[in-house]
């Protein structure tokens, strides 16, 4: 009986310290998340990156990114930041196809849409009146507290 006692309430603990970290996971508000850089690439594309969203959740990948972006011009000197505890947090990625001009950008909106998601909503920005001659492809790069949810673009 002592037993049975015992592991009901073992469980009952167990069940409500996941219940609350399940509550932090599911409640990302916009304010959230951390700028790391914002911007565009001028490599006409010769960086090699396709029009994406990506969530990158380790520091081999975000090295990788942070080359690739790096291949034309030197654009992470100038990241708020570049060492991510990855045991804390994910950074999401988005990147738009390369543009015949500039002036254009892109703005996200993070939050959670339910308790079973997290919702990146992605906006593309177009010029309108202020545009360059050069070729441009933006990208928006944010840290965000590493949840357990699955992340969704739109």
């Amino acid at each position: 009986m002592k037993t049975q006692t015992l592991i009901l309430l073992l469980v009952s603990v167990l069940s409500c310290k996941s219940n609350k970290i399940q509550e932090h996971d599911s409640k990302i508000k916009n304010s959230e998340f951390n700028l790391i850089a914002k911007g565009d690439l001028y490599g006409a594309g010769g960086e090699g990156i396709a029009k994406q969203n990506a969530v990158i959740e380790n520091q081999s990948d975000w090295e990788l990114l942070m080359t690739q972006m790096n291949t034309t011009n030197n654009v992470s000197d100038s990241f708020k930041e570049t060492e991510i505890d990855f045991s804390k947090y994910a950074i999401i990625a988005v990147f738009s196809s390369v543009k015949g001009n500039g002036g254009n950008s892109i703005e996200l909106e993070i939050s959670t849409s339910s308790e079973h998601n997290t919702v990146v909503a992605v906006t593309y920005v177009s010029s309108t009146g202020y545009a360059t001659n050069v070729m441009t492809q933006p990208f928006y790069i944010a840290k965000i507290a590493k949840t357990k949810l699955p992340i969704l673009f739109q």
